[in-house]
């Protein structure tokens, strides 16, 4: 419906039912956060924090909280967008349907062109520093106030101007460590990413980059900051046509860009080989990132619109707001990701594992389709092209299947997609290393900062095994493994003394594969070695969080009767993940239980939490 302003949007949301305002004072240090955790956990509304301490600015988060109030808020644009962007990623569906795509055009997103605003929006725009916004600190040990919904704007210095620019959503510490206040600020992004592009380049020429950081507008605009977009489709035409309305824009007297519509714009400058430590931030894995040189942004100005809104949201363990950003983001761009792969029918970067470390797939097996007994060939094939492509680089542990053993079998039903894979994997064969390469930068599991290792573990073909549903009365482990208890079909969840060294480790899982030697373990497919069996066995989710989190590939599997034959690993089986916490590991995010009660008392009879948690 085109807002024209974040404001906009706030009010349709409270008129509808979806938004409720905090009236409280609330501390912008920890417990703003937890009360969006709060009410994002019972998926309840939109959040308008009206009184926070420190700061005269208002703030709003959770706007993306639900699928459901996405698809509200871009009512009459999403299905139009939709088709616009499966178009423009592979423009010859228009020729091979065009009653399905009739009426729309190939320049249909370049037809909401951007527009230079007037002098009167540059007049609109007050001044404030940096130390007067929401100091938010979403986690104890976070290193300082952090903008979390950010879209980072930047030119590429050899092609100046709004079309060549990239928007990406790169988080920028405000305040803390050596940052001078009110005139330095840190930047999160790498070298790979767009706004890295422009720094690359900027340093090739000795130049300084100039940066602008947007926070609000109207909702289409950070939306756009996320997107996968396809070549050639800037953020901000997409912004426009997401938002039914032109992204506005006017250069302010020293060259930074200024988004119009924006309700706060912080510009400043990156010049080459500047860094400072930036870090620690409680995030998306559901540990702390930590302290890393980063790129130093010296601030220029802090603008602000008239009655502006602070807009923030609260990254840790998914679920969180930006689970249901990503559902958004497949919602709009749907499978593209499987036109780009040729075999592939689908990917799952499993969210609940923190997105990166764990990915499930399904392609076609079609290499020798007349040998009696299929095996992975193409699924290598396309194991490579994924392990290859943007950000599912980033995996750890790829899992694919093979589509003509089920063609009901789905990504999404991640235990019935588990017990497929154990099924059918021959462990001798089909367990694929790759060692020494690129992990997450926010993936501490690894050998450095984003360094590790992957693994593929393939399946296809016939039923090898009938997996345990639970374990047999006969089945008993030495006491060494304090306690032990089944996840799934398949799947054992094993607790041992904590972790101490990796050759320690080495020894105690030998052990326990030598004594699995020496038993009946053909139910079994995979044993996770971890810290608390009884919380990785209380739920799909602890399951998938501790397994895939806290495990690097090369050194923490495992095999039962394990052997190295022409430099391939494999073992008769089971697999052995050891799970535990390493020292090397980042420390994982825990609430502050005093402020959970402080939130307690918002919820209270008269509160404004009242009946939302």
């Amino acid at each position: 419906m085109g807002y024209r302003s974040l404001s906009d949007c706030v009010a349709d949301l409270e008129r509808s039912g979806r938004l409720i305002r905090i009236k409280e004072q609330v501390d912008p240090y920890l417990e703003m956060a937890a009360i969006h955790m709060r009410v994002y956990d019972q998926q309840g509304p939109a959040l308008l924090f009206e009184n926070i301490k420190g700061s005269p600015f208002p703030a709003v988060s959770n706007i993306f909280g639900t699928l459901e109030r996405s698809r509200f808020i871009f009512r009459d644009s999403l299905e139009r967008l939709k088709v616009l962007v499966d178009i423009k990623s592979d423009p010859l569906k228009a020729v091979k349907n065009p009653f399905k795509y009739a009426g729309s055009s190939l320049t249909a997103l370049s037809a909401l062109p951007l527009r230079v605003a007037g002098k009167r929006a540059a007049v609109n725009y007050g001044r404030t520093s940096l130390d007067a916004l929401p100091q938010i600190v979403n986690w104890p040990m976070d290193g300082g106030a952090f903008v979390t919904m950010p879209q980072v704007y930047s030119e590429n210095p050899s092609k100046p101007g709004i079309m060549a620019a990239n928007v990406g959503m790169y988080r920028v510490q405000l305040s803390g460590n050596d940052f001078i206040q009110n005139r330095e600020a840190g930047l999160h992004y790498q070298l790979h990413r767009g706004i890295g592009i422009h720094q690359t380049k900027a340093n090739e020429l000795g130049l300084p980059l100039k940066v602008s950081v947007f926070i609000g507008g109207p909702p289409s605009h950070p939306v756009a900051a996320v997107m996968p977009l396809p070549e050639g489709l800037s953020e901000l035409t997409f912004a426009g046509a997401l938002g039914n309305r032109r992204f506005r824009y006017f250069y302010d007297k020293e060259g930074f860009c200024i988004s119009a519509d924006a309700d706060f714009v912080i510009t400043g400058m990156v010049y080459p080989g500047e860094v400072k430590p930036e870090g620690p931030f409680g995030d998306h894995l559901g540990y702390y990132s930590l302290v890393h040189d980063f790129p130093l942004m010296k601030v220029h100005n802090v603008y602000h619109r008239q009655n502006p809104l602070w807009s923030f949201t609260v990254v840790g363990r998914p679920p969180q707001e930006d689970t249901s950003f990503g559902a958004l983001i497949h919602e709009i761009t749907g499978d593209a990701i499987k036109d780009e792969i040729n075999g592939l029918h689908e990917v799952n970067a499993v969210d609940a594992a923190g997105v990166h470390p764990l990915l499930l797939a399904i392609g076609s097996e079609r290499y020798t389709p007349y040998t009696k007994e299929r095996k992975p060939q193409e699924l290598l094939t396309i194991a490579n092209s994924i392990l290859g492509k943007n950000q599912l680089s980033l995996a750890k542990y790829l899992l694919i299947a093979s589509r003509q053993d089920d063609p009901a079998l789905s990504t999404s039903e991640i235990d019935t997609f588990f017990i497929h894979i154990l099924e059918r994997i021959n462990f001798e064969r089909d367990v694929h290393f790759y060692t020494n390469t690129t992990i997450d930068t926010l993936d501490y599991s690894g050998t450095g900062l984003n360094s590790g290792s992957k693994v593929v573990l393939a399946a296809s073909g016939s039923t090898l095994r009938t997996l345990w549903r639970e374990l047999p009365d006969t089945f008993r482990l030495p006491e060494a493994f304090n306690s032990y208890s089944m996840v799934m079909p398949g799947i054992m969840a094993i607790e041992l003394d904590a972790y101490s060294n990796e050759s320690n480790a080495a020894y105690e899982l030998e052990k326990l594969s030598d004594f699995l030697n020496d038993t009946d373990y053909e139910g079994l497919g995979l044993i996770v070695v971890c810290d608390d069996a009884g919380f990785v066995t209380a739920s799909l989710n602890n399951f998938l969080w501790t397994t895939f989190t806290r495990s690097n590939p090369s050194h923490d599997v495992y095999g039962v009767d394990s052997f190295i034959k022409n430099k391939h690993w494999g073992c008769k089986g089971p697999l052995i993940i050891d799970a535990r916490k390493k020292p090397h590991h980042a420390p994982e995010l825990v609430k502050d239980a005093d402020v959970e009660k402080k939130v307690d008392s918002i919820a209270s009879k008269g509160g404004s939490l009242h009946g939302i948690i």
